[in-house]
């Protein structure tokens, strides 16, 4: 008698993180974000990319960071913010050895589903990656004006980053 190897199937989810992800949500955003080094202006640059102090203080102006988990561990993380009549996506990473396969792609599409406003997105202007993988996924890019319109409406950064930054909008689902 023969014996039939199926492959295992993998366990796959999508959640909201809680406190006990903080440590793998830090190491997630700091090993993607080495993408930025040397692309990202100099004086925005620092280590780690995000300390936890930071991630503290994210979570308490209302970033809700969710999990893409693969066997029990994460391996992607997105952020959304409601900030008045608006979505942001913030913090979207996924581990540097496991990009390129949909995690990211498909924890955006989850998100999208999660709200009826406009999503708005913002990201270095030279992480060319970064922009693309939004467009992809149906996000366009707005004007200069429009731009520093909204990051200084929706974000609290300082002007040397608004000057170096993109947004991108998505319509509503």
């Amino acid at each position: 008698m023969e014996t039939l190897h199926l492959p295992r199937k993998e366990r796959i989810m999508m959640r909201r993180c809680n406190e006990q992800d903080y440590a793998a949500i830090m190491e997630i955003i700091n090993d993607a974000a080495q993408a930025y080094k040397g692309v990202i202006p100099e004086d925005r640059w620092h280590e780690p990319y995000m300390p936890q102090e930071q991630l503290q203080q994210e979570i308490a102006s209302g970033v809700c960071f969710w999990g893409f988990e693969e066997n029990g561990r994460l391996t992607g993380v997105m952020g959304t913010q409601d900030k008045e009549d608006v979505t942001l996506i913030r913090h979207a990473y996924v581990r540097t050895n496991l990009r390129n396969r949909g995690t990211g792609s498909l924890l955006l599409k989850y998100l999208e589903t999660m709200t009826q406003k406009q999503i708005l997105i913002g990201t270095w202007a030279d992480a060319v990656w970064a922009v693309t993988f939004y467009e992809k996924n149906g996000y366009r890019l707005v004007s200069p004006e429009e731009k520093n319109r909204l990051l200084k409406k929706y974000w609290h950064i300082p002007d040397r980053q608004i000057a170096t930054s993109v947004v991108l909008v998505g319509r509503p689902k």
